[in-house]
């Protein structure tokens, strides 16, 4: 049986491999020895639960793993998004919340998110502690489960989720502009919850892959531009919608697009709501952002005079400054946002309620708001390739790009390096190019930002070569 470990937000395996009903027990009573000993055991923890490959019985087998500890439960009803699970713990003041669930990943692949009573990611200190509870669980074994008849109490998650989220937008503005919207939740557990949103406040939404399919339909379940979004780009070609929003597998990442097909990234959903939210509606606060996200957001914090923050990649680390500093907003570059009148947490129903909201005050369509910020701060062009790599691959192509070894990209050199997670290269005025092995999957990220689409290709191909080449 392989080792638990634990990498930027709990722990992920593929099913039936590593990630399996004995192993969910070991993660399950590490989490809840560390329950008993840190925080209010009393008060409870929530479970939930995606659309994945056998999340139910995973859900299960953890909650009555807690349960056995001899700490209340409650284990939601239906599947729901991570964020609601979030929101209920802080809500109800539980100790915790875990949530069963590998995010974006491919369909193979299922895990376990541990969630704070503040509402969010667990800190790296709680991660730690936990790891130290399962040293001892794997020291001491798993106990066979008692018989407890009735330990484990059903949860209704969504009625109170889609209760707090309603009151977070102008939905007056938004009515009278007559927009219509699609909603592509990609399969995952956020299916539903905007149609019922705009719905119940007179709004048309409409809704595509919204059935549960374990398998996601043979796409990953991550809103990024590519093969994932082309079922969501040939919906939005017949003209009928002003714009789609998408949800990843959990509901806490999020995409968007424009009529005709065009893919809003996460750096520019983030651009976007900043501008508003700072600007328009001048709500006070900082910004924090992971080491990947565009230097865009950067320009837009200084024109609004908000400090910004920088951290390494996973939201933990945002979450972890959202509870220190007087934060606006927080986000990461695959798709995670989240905001101080909400919760330290990312979700992706909350971000496309956002935008509704800015295409309704501004009256435009999202691609608009896109050229007017790149005529006040520049064009700014991102991409990301992920390598699979052979052995140590990995660690020499960092090895190599913290070198000397790396004195130009294409035709543009070196002018400086960032080492904050992964290594970041600086090639002038043109942008930048960062190698990062994944906290998650076994892979080699390469990600680059340049002032034109073309030159990011450049960059990206380039970077690859190199790496290809150790």
């Amino acid at each position: 049986m392989k080792r638990i470990y634990f990498g930027t937000d709990g722990w992920r395996g593929v099913v039936a491999e590593d990630f399996t009903v004995e192993n969910v027990r070991r993660a399950a009573l590490a989490f809840a020895r560390y329950v008993a000993r840190a925080e209010r055991p009393d008060a409870g923890v929530l479970v939930g639960y995606d659309n994945r490959f056998g999340s139910e019985r995973f859900a299960q087998a953890a909650a009555e793993t807690v349960a056995a500890a001899g700490i209340p439960v409650w284990l939601a009803d239906a599947a729901c998004p991570t964020p609601a699970i979030s929101l209920l713990v802080r809500q109800r003041g539980a100790a915790g919340g875990l949530m069963i669930t590998a995010s974006h990943n491919p369909y193979r692949w299922n895990g376990v998110k541990f969630k704070a009573s503040y509402g969010s990611s667990a800190s790296p200190a709680m991660v730690a502690l936990i790891e130290q509870e399962l040293d001892r669980v794997y020291a001491d074994g798993t106990a066979p489960l008692p018989a407890r008849g009735g330990a484990v109490r059903p949860l209704d998650v969504r009625t109170p989720y889609l209760d707090t989220l309603e009151k977070l937008v102008d939905w007056d503005r938004i009515r009278k502009s007559g927009l219509r919207f699609l909603s592509d939740p990609m399969h995952g557990s956020a299916a539903g919850l905007l149609p019922a949103l705009f719905q119940r406040n007179g709004v048309s939404c409409d809704e595509i892959r919204g059935r549960r399919d374990p398998m996601f339909g043979g796409r990953n379940p991550e809103p990024i531009e590519g093969p994932n979004v082309e079922p969501l780009r040939h919906a939005m070609h017949d003209g009928r919608f002003d714009a789609a929003f998408l949800a990843d597998g959990d509901g806490d990442r999020s995409g968007a697009m424009d009529p005709g097909g065009r893919f809003i990234n996460a750096h520019q959903c983030f651009s976007i709501l900043l501008w508003h939210l700072a600007g328009t509606r001048k709500l006070p606060g900082d910004v924090a952002k992971t080491f990947s996200v565009t230097k865009l957001v950067d320009k837009i914090a200084r024109k609004f005079n908000r400090r910004l923050f920088e951290t390494p990649i996973g939201f933990k680390y945002i979450c972890s400054l959202m509870l220190e500093q007087d934060l606006l907003m927080g986000g990461e570059e695959s798709g995670g946002i989240g905001f101080r009148f909400h919760l330290p947490e990312r979700d992706a129903t909350v971000c496309a309620l956002l935008m509704a909201e800015v295409m309704a005050w501004h009256g435009k369509q999202l691609g608009e708001i896109i050229t007017m910020l790149e005529e006040e701060f520049g064009e700014h062009h991102y991409g990301r390739i992920d390598l699979e790599l052979k052995p140590g691959q990995k660690e020499k192509a960092i090895e190599l790009f913290a070198s000397d070894g790396v004195a130009e990209i294409f035709d543009w050199p070196v002018t400086g390096r960032e080492d904050l997670d992964g290594i970041k290269v600086y090639l002038g005025d043109i942008g930048w190019v960062m190698v990062r092995a994944s906290g998650t999957e076994p892979m080699l990220r390469v990600y680059a930002e340049t002032n034109a689409a073309e030159t990011t290709r450049r960059v990206l191909d380039a970077a690859v070569v190199k790496v290809r080449a150790l």
